[in-house]
């Protein structure tokens, strides 16, 4: 009981200092805005609002997990702050999940901004709500897991921002979001099928609008796959990197 009173001051602390603040509440909602209306203007025409959202939807848990989670451990570890859990008597595990689940919270709440303007805008009838869910829980998780391998492998607050973007911006290109995978160059292919975005972004584009190849159970587990090998590797790096 003691172990689950912690995890939820840890997580309160972290959502009221870092994630309820009004710039990143903002940047939830205008990142998709914003990209949806870049698409806009470059196309000059209607937009295929189903066939755009799943990546849309991505591109906001991503962004919006990876940027937050991996800079604010890199800073807590560089202030020391960090180290007072580390110390604290709670489970590592339960510890680093703690100081996950205001991401992947954040993320699922940023994954569904774009589907509230979407629905002034076109019929989202027949979508199966309940994947959709399962979906963007899954890439916010293996999301907010990519963040923190990339935290604590670095030591520097720029050197987290330049890592996250050494795996996000290809993300945006390899990974189906407005691109098929299928129509990649071959040798491009092997590099998409790597990455968990690819599975989050083809169950989306199966559910909202039917243009999945990959299939639902085969991208769930994978996903899963990734967010419990991310999740140890990290952990294991804090061991022991953080833990002498």
């Amino acid at each position: 009981m003691k172990a689950w009173i912690a995890f939820w001051n840890i997580l309160k602390k972290d959502m009221r200092n870092y994630y309820l603040k009004p710039p990143n509440i903002s940047w939830g909602i205008i990142f998709p805005v914003a990209w949806t209306l870049m698409f806009f203007l470059k196309s000059g025409t209607s937009l295929d609002i189903r066939g755009l959202l799943p990546g849309v939807m991505c591109l906001s848990v991503l962004f919006g997990t990876t940027s937050m989670l991996s800079v604010t451990i890199t800073f807590e570890r560089k202030s020391r702050s960090f180290e007072r859990l580390l110390i604290a008597p709670i489970d590592l595990n339960l510890l680093m999940l703690a100081k996950t689940t205001g991401a992947i919270v954040s993320g699922i709440f940023n994954g569904f901004v774009p589907v509230i303007f979407a629905l002034f805008m076109t019929d989202l009838s027949g979508i199966n709500w309940l994947l959709v869910l399962g979906g963007v829980f899954l890439i916010a998780v293996t999301s907010t897991f990519l963040g923190l391998f990339i935290a604590v492998s670095v030591s520097e607050v720029f050197e987290a921002q330049t890592f996250s973007n050494f795996f996000r911006f290809p993300m945006i290109f390899l990974c189906g979001l407005f691109i098929p995978v299928q129509v990649l160059p071959i040798f491009l292919r092997p590099i998409s099928y790597s990455m968990p975005l690819t599975y989050g972004a083809d169950i989306l584009n199966a559910v909202i609008s039917g243009s999945g190849h990959i299939g639902l159970l085969i991208s769930f587990l994978i996903l899963i796959g990734f967010s419990i090998g991310l999740f140890a590797v990290s952990t294991r790096n804090v061991k022991r990197k953080w833990i002498y």
